[in-house]
This record gives structure tokens, C-alpha cells and sequence, in this order.
């Protein structure tokens, strides 16, 4: 069988890996930025003790690799008596993970809002709740919105990890492959489908970083 057909056959097996990477990005990703605007706004809000709280969590999730914490859910939970399937550790793994940079992305972009904005809303006679309800947030999610979709873009191929663990995602169904035809080359098929995904995100980010830039500011995210 020469390498064409080769391809031509293993291509409809490997992408049926497509929907469960997917899957595992979109959750992760809501489950990063829900726990993130709340790690935002603790750092931001919340009293000493909470926001280094919340310090602590991002520094450690941003200071461990992300496969050291997804085999610690997967395989060190149980002996808590936690015991998750491979896809619910997965996605809880790489949602932690990204929390701590999406609360990050989210502060900066909250911290980045000019200072004259806020003494402008004080002037005005807006209680904080509305200074930041009608004139910072809004401002702040245009800025960290394309950080977001680059986030978004980056797990992606970070959900190949789960394979590692045996979800049936887009790496661990080429891998089966691999193993079956002793053709390595099959790898290159993974990274095209990875690269059809990541390619319209990235491209996605750009209209969005035009669209909603804000005229006379710089973003400032780290």
C-alpha cells in the first residue's frame, strides 16, 4: 500500500477524534473562565488573605506542568477516594490549568483601563458597582478578548495530553494508527487536522482584536 493510499484510508478513523477534541477544548475553556473571572476578581477585590488566596492557586498552576497536574487528578485523586473518568479528568485538569492564565489575562485587562476612566465615572457620581458594570468591564473584555481566543487556540493542542490517559482524542486515535501500520508518517495527519482547527481561531482573533480595539488605547497584557 503506497503512502497516498495509506493516508487516504486512515484519515476518516483518526478524525473522528476531531469532535471529542473539541469537546475537551470547549470545556476546559468554560470551566477556565468561569473559575478565572472569579480568580480575577478576587485578586483585584477581595481582601488580603482571599486575593493571595487566589495569587497562590495561579502561581502554582502557571509554575507546574500541565501533564505533572493531569496525572495527579487522574491518578492521585483515587487514593482520596475521587475517582474520575479519563475525559472528566482531562477536562478538569486542563479547566484549572487555564483559569489561572485566564484570570491573569482578565486582570491585566481590568488593571490596563486608564486611570482617568475611573475618576471619570467617580465624577459622574457612579457607585463602584456601576463604574465598573457600565464604563470598566465593558472596555476590559474588548481588550482581553482576543488574549481569550489565543487562549482558546492554545488548548487546542494542549488536549493531545489526554491522550496520555487514553481519551480517544485526535493524537490517541493517530497513535492507534501508528501502532497498526508502523508508518510514523501518519503523525502528519494529526498535525494537519490540529493545524484546520487552530488556523480559523487564530484567524478569528485577528478580526476580533481589530474589531473590538479600542481607538487611542494600547493594550498593555501580559
Amino acid at each position: 500500500m503506497d503512502l497516498n493510499q495509506l493516508f487516504f484510508n486512515i484519515i476518516p478513523y483518526i478524525a473522528e477524534g476531531i469532535p471529542v477534541t473539541l469537546q475537551l477544548t470547549i470545556f476546559s475553556f468554560t470551566l477556565g473562565l468561569a473559575l478565572g473571572i472569579i480568580l480575577a476578581a478576587a485578586r483585584i477585590f477581595a481582601v488580603s488573605l482571599i486575593s493571595g488566596i487566589a495569587r497562590i492557586y495561579i502561581e502554582f498552576f502557571r509554575g507546574t506542568p500541565l501533564l505533572v497536574q493531569l496525572f495527579f487528578i487522574y491518578f492521585g485523586l483515587p487514593a482520596a477516594g475521587i475517582k474520575l473518568d479519563a475525559f472528566t479528568a482531562s477536562v478538569l485538569a486542563i479547566g484549572l490549568n487555564s483559569a489561572a492564565y485566564q484570570a491573569e489575562i482578565l486582570r491585566s485587562a481590568i488593571k490596563g483601563i486608564p486611570e482617568e476612566q475611573f475618576l471619570s465615572a467617580e465624577s459622574l457620581g457612579m457607585s463602584t458597582g456601576e463604574m465598573y458594570r457600565f464604563i470598566i468591564l465593558p472596555q476590559a473584555i474588548r481588550v482581553a478578548t482576543p488574549a481569550l481566543v489565543n487562549e482558546f487556540v492554545a488548548l487546542v493542542k494542549y488536549t493531545s495530553l489526554a491522550s496520555i490517559i487514553g481519551v480517544a482524542e485526535l493524537l490517541r486515535k493517530t497513535e492507534y494508527m501508528v501502532a497498526f501500520t508502523f508508518s510514523p508518517e501518519i503523525y502528519l495527519v494529526a498535525a494537519m487536522f490540529y493545524l484546520a482547527i487552530c488556523l480559523p481561531s487564530s484567524q478569528i482573533s485577528k478580526i476580533l482584536e481589530h474589531k473590538y480595539a479600542i481607538p487611542g488605547y494600547k493594550r498593555t497584557l501580559v
